[in-house]
């Protein structure tokens, strides 16, 4: 088979299984590694993008194009396209905390950038028309990365110790299951918020034996 041929094979095979994914579902490039070489992949995919059946969301990230009753496109889940950045690079992925402390209903503050904590450097970079920022974390913030925990550990240091008050705690522990409380107490925390976590513990404890 020839080297046009093997192209052309590489193009029709990606065409073929772009069609199998679903849209708005950002992706990398990568998954089609296995199909030929690079830059058969690469120009396969350009193809594709400028007949407009995949749209590049960012370097190496694409997607089938999305549209709703009340936009033409619908731009893809920024948290998504920022994990796939984050595996092309081999870096972890942390909630930031600003955002942690609003699942936990401790805030109501939207930040007009999103910003993530990351094990990598830190930068901002663009989805779109629509700026992400990354900011690097110590070990200790991104423990836990991606769980429930992990949100408890970000929105703990977030709120620092004079913001991590036995209210705000006692939120945090109402959302987290009893398995959840036990992996928290066995990570690695400054001495402030194991003493935090533990004078909840305490006050919840004499609450429950109360008469």
């Amino acid at each position: 088979m020839s080297s046009t041929d093997f192209a052309l094979s590489v193009s029709t095979r990606i065409a073929q299984r772009v069609k199998r994914l679903p849209k708005g579902q950002p992706f990398c490039i990568s998954r089609f590694a296995e199909l030929g070489a690079r830059g058969a992949i690469s120009k396969a995919v350009a193809r594709l993008v400028s007949q407009g059946e995949l749209e590049r969301v960012h370097r190496g990230i694409y997607m089938r194009p999305k549209s709703s009753r009340y936009v033409a496109r619908v731009r893809p889940n920024v948290w998504e396209v920022v994990s796939l950045i984050a595996r092309q690079n081999r870096h972890v992925l942390q909630i930031h905390g600003a955002h942690a402390v609003r699942l936990f209903g401790l805030s109501t503050q939207m930040p007009l950038i999103p910003i993530y904590y990351t094990s990598g450097p830190s930068r901002s970079f663009f989805i779109g028309k629509g700026e992400v920022r990354l900011v690097h974390a110590a070990p200790m913030v991104m423990q836990r990365a991606g769980t429930e925990v992990g949100a408890a550990i970000s929105a703990l240091f977030y709120l620092g110790k004079d913001g991590s008050t036995p209210e705000c705690i006692a939120a945090i522990k109402k959302v987290l299951r009893p398995e959840d409380l036990t992996t928290l107490m066995a990570c690695k925390m400054p001495k402030w918020m194991r003493m935090a976590l533990e004078q909840s513990a305490r006050i919840h404890t004499v609450n429950t034996l109360a008469p």
